[in-house]
């Protein structure tokens, strides 16, 4: 997968903030330190494209980063995390509200990448979030992140997990680029993206 270019595009903590749409949005979500920067980062081959941080909820709005590929251009979102962000209660119960009306209201919004840890597994906030995608009908894709510190044993028997549930898994790890071509892949069809051989 050649990245050509890719930049922020715009940043805001309300969705009418936001441009509107002018290429297929793929949305990252996950709960605060699950690695969506990072993974962000290893998609499009850049180091320092998406701020990481040791501290979770670092992410506190809705970013748009917008990547040229090789025939063609798509936009990746990086929305805030959610759990246990050291942030005030207030500010994070602001999120839901907001992350709600985006996922429901965006109009190029093609897939969503709900990340799980694959140390800790699906959480009920990530089943919630599964859910509500669901009910909206937009496609939640579940990425296990962080892949390089279970055995492949357990990598198999988690992805193995929610294919039964039908729904589409893939193990990532973003320190040594695990699952970056079959993840580019899924997402490429989720944007109905075709690029030239």
């Amino acid at each position: 997968m050649d990245v050509l270019d890719a930049r922020l595009l715009a940043a805001s903590a309300k969705p009418d903030g936001l441009p509107p749409p002018m290429f297929a949005e793929v949305a990252f979500a996950g709960r605060s330190n699950v690695g969506k920067s990072s993974l962000i980062n290893m998609l499009a081959r850049r180091h320092k494209l998406v701020r990481t941080s040791q501290t979770p909820g670092s992410t506190r709005v809705v970013q748009i980063f917008r990547l040229k590929l090789r025939g063609a251009e798509m936009d990746f979102v990086d929305l805030p995390g959610y759990g246990y962000a050291s942030r005030s209660k207030a500010e994070r119960k602001s999120w839901g509200p907001m992350i709600e009306n985006f996922l429901s209201n965006r109009a190029g919004l093609r897939a969503v990448l709900v990340l799980v840890d694959a140390r800790r597994g699906v959480e009920p906030d990530d089943e919630e979030l599964l859910s509500f995608l669901d009910s909206i009908g937009i496609r939640g894709i579940v990425v296990l992140t962080k892949c390089d510190k279970l055995g492949a044993n357990e990598r198999r028997t988690m992805i193995a997990r929610f294919t039964r549930e039908g729904r589409t898994a893939i193990a990532t790890s973003s320190s040594n680029a695990t699952g970056r071509d079959e993840l580019w892949k899924i997402i490429l069809d989720a944007a109905s993206i075709t690029l030239p051989a």
